[in-house]
């Protein structure tokens, strides 16, 4: 059956349906020799070439959906080049085979923390759709002095120049004095928004640091800068949120960064169960000529 060109490239891990379309009407994308316009459906077996390079697409069957999570530091933005050189948070992610990485959403230059990254870009486009109410959860810190009455005006909604706002929940999280930390979730995506919210009450935001997305946590133990592929649960959380059929394969271990961590906690194990026969006394199994 034929599908529509901006859905077969997204699925296909190319961009978002969104950025396929901006491609599509901006006449980068041919087809079988052809402009493409939007609106065109397309068969697997099509010819299809991004910028005159021919790309791959493949069937719903054939894809596999993957997921990771990025400990996105301060200082990269959410684009994949820069015009002023700076770091991009697409410079330190796996490579993969004809797909790319699609961000579920941005975060500022200036904010930290989790990030997630798909190669099926349909799912992007539909958690990122403003009918999927995502919850996300930051770590706030402020500076300035922040009253019940502040809290109570951010949890029942403020006018912001984008229209009325509000967090779901504000929970205080520790810090002296005009400094202080605080939990905030909310379900909306709008840009800075969070620190736009703290800002209408006058009250700095000194840093932020996405912590959840959804039922997805930042896990403590990953490193700024560093990702972990997520297992097919937590792929299928995602899918189910996004209204979506469940995965039913995984590639995680599979690229060539976990099979080198692999080898070397394999190796490390070895070493070890060698050392303890030797400290034991065991004698090492006689190896037969045949």
């Amino acid at each position: 059956m034929s599908e529509k060109l901006q859905k077969v490239l997204a699925r296909a891990g190319h961009g978002s349906r969104r950025e396929m379309e901006a491609w599509i009407a901006a006449g980068r994308v041919s087809v079988d020799g052809e402009i493409a316009s939007l609106g065109d459906r397309v068969e697997t077996d099509a010819k299809i070439r991004i910028d005159g390079r021919a790309v791959s697409i493949r069937s719903e069957e054939e894809v596999v959906c993957r997921v990771i999570a990025y400990h996105k530091p301060e200082g990269e933005i959410c684009s994949r080049k820069d015009p002023e050189g700076r770091p991009t948070v697409f410079d330190r992610l796996p490579k993969t085979r004809d797909s790319r990485w699609v961000a579920v959403g941005r975060l500022d230059i200036n904010t930290s923390g989790l990030l997630l990254f798909t190669s099926d870009g349909e799912l992007a486009n539909r958690l990122m759709h403003p009918s999927n109410e995502v919850e996300r959860e930051y770590a706030v810190r402020t500076f300035g002095e922040v009253t019940d009455g502040c809290i109570q005006r951010l949890r029942m909604g403020v006018t912001l120049e984008d229209g009325p706002a509000h967090f779901d929940k504000v929970k205080a999280a520790g810090g002296e004095g005009m400094n202080k930390w605080w939990h905030v979730s909310l379900a909306e995506g709008r840009n800075r928004e969070v620190r736009r919210l703290w800002e209408s009450q006058e009250v700095q935001v000194s840093r932020l640091i996405r912590i959840r997305y959804g039922m997805i946590e930042l896990p403590k133990s990953l490193p700024r800068g560093g990702w972990i592929e997520l297992p097919i649960e937590q792929v299928n959380y995602l899918r189910q949120t996004a209204g979506m059929d469940e995965e039913t394969r995984s590639l995680l271990g599979t690229d060539k960064h976990s099979v080198a961590r692999n080898k070397v906690r394999s190796a490390k194990i070895k070493r070890a169960v060698h050392k303890h026969k030797v400290a034991s006394g065991r004698p090492k199994p006689s190896r037969q000529r045949s």
